[in-house]
């Protein structure tokens, strides 16, 4: 191992990366939700897939943030990341580096399998 003197943060590092997540996931279920009808139309969707989709990022944020099942809030996140890049390359016809590609939902999902792999460190609430 390169620096072993850096394996003390990995427990800070793992929380910050949550942090981070939560407020991707949490500011875009907020998005859904304030305009249902007008973020319906831009993702192609029903009103009400909307504010399920709304819904879900937001609980899966949170319960990334506080540590509460991280792991399956991970993998629930990853599930609706991998719904927008199917939407991306079979509906939009977006490529990966494309303006508004889906360069972003693949970081995120690597982001999110590092939370399930690992539980997202010991700093957090536990069940």
């Amino acid at each position: 191992m390169l620096l072993p003197q850096l394996t003390r943060f990995t427990d800070l590092s793992l929380l910050l990366l949550r942090l981070m997540v939560s407020f991707v996931f949490v500011t875009s279920g907020w998005n859904h939700l304030k305009d249902p009808v007008g973020r319906s139309k831009s993702i192609e969707m029903s009103k009400g897939f909307t504010i399920f989709l709304g819904i879900a990022e937001i609980c899966g944020g949170v319960g990334i943030a506080i540590g509460v099942q991280a792991q399956l809030a991970a993998i629930g996140l990853i599930l609706i990341m991998l719904g927008a890049i199917q939407k991306k390359i079979f509906a939009w016809h977006i490529a990966f580096w494309a303006n508004n590609g889906w360069n972003y939902e693949v970081m995120m999902i690597v982001m999110n399998l590092v939370i399930a792999a690992t539980g997202g460190g010991r700093y957090g609430l536990r069940p």
